[in-house]
């Protein structure tokens, strides 16, 4: 479900579709000690929750946040910690999640090839391995081969409430650094992408979205986006989104593969 700009030269090949509500739908939008702390306190506080191409961001500093920020401010803080991933004909979206520069982003995005490419915020240019995927939930684990001089890591977040307000970043369509708002519509959604306990959220999302960061309003990642309510087939955003809860994708509860593959951890 993935889109890959006139630019690129390609187009990826649609994905599965299915009936999500009467609807149907289609995809499209860590490694290391830390991680495992961090994926299980993310998974519990969930539970106790219940214009043209962009401009990058500047890298700064990312301190831990504790208050309600403006879109701008969210933007600002998290958009030095995105990635466009332009993966053999698939264009899509990945998060930076920890100091090591490990990259966070949707297993389809990466599918079925070994050329990946990553361009920074800052412009850095590196190719990256896959290192560990979930197709069951639908995320996967870069490494880059290179990192930019400076990395800005996305702090993760946790609790998700309906009718909160959320924020995406992504390269919808090919256009970079792209922010959408919108609010939670719902909790543990059901995809008939054979994907479950999803958040459903309103922000504006498209092709090339897939993987990118999901924001609450203090710019914490609560999710990673994976897929749209497609009704009419036309790979068109309908006003349906979901994104994978930030602690499955890291690894925490329910958050294990199929056998072979194991959690993100």
């Amino acid at each position: 479900m993935d889109h890959v700009p006139p630019e690129a030269g390609a187009a990826e090949a649609p994905l599965a579709q299915g009936a999500v509500a009467g609807r149907r739908a289609r995809r499209f939008a860590v490694a290391g000690g830390v991680l495992v702390v961090v994926a299980v306190l993310a998974y519990w506080l969930g539970s106790s929750g219940g214009n043209g191409e962009g401009t990058a961001p500047r890298p700064s500093a990312t301190p831990s946040p504790s208050a309600t920020l403006a879109v701008p401010d969210v933007f600002k803080r998290v958009g030095p910690s995105v990635v466009v991933i332009q993966a053999g004909e698939s264009l899509g979206t990945g998060v930076i999640a920890a100091e090591d520069g490990t990259i966070l982003t949707a297993h389809h995005v990466v599918k079925g090839t070994k050329d990946v490419n990553l361009t920074f915020a800052d412009g850095t240019k590196a190719k990256a391995v896959v290192a560990s995927s979930n197709p069951k939930r639908d995320v996967a684990i870069l490494k880059p081969a290179e990192l930019p001089e400076i990395v800005v890591p996305a702090t993760i977040g946790g609790g998700v409430a309906v009718g909160a307000p959320v924020v995406a970043i992504g390269n919808p369509l090919g256009l970079t650094y792209s922010v959408s708002t919108g609010v939670v519509s719902g909790l543990n959604r059901t995809a008939e992408t054979d994907l479950s306990g999803l958040i459903q959220f309103d922000a504006s999302v498209n092709p090339g979205s897939s993987g990118g960061p999901l924001l609450d309003a203090r710019g914490l990642v609560i999710g990673i986006v994976v897929s749209i309510a497609d009704p009419g087939g036309d790979e068109a955003f309908a006003g349906i989104a979901f994104a994978v809860p930030i602690g499955v994708a890291l690894g925490g509860p329910d958050g294990d593969g199929p056998p072979g593959e194991g959690p993100l951890i």
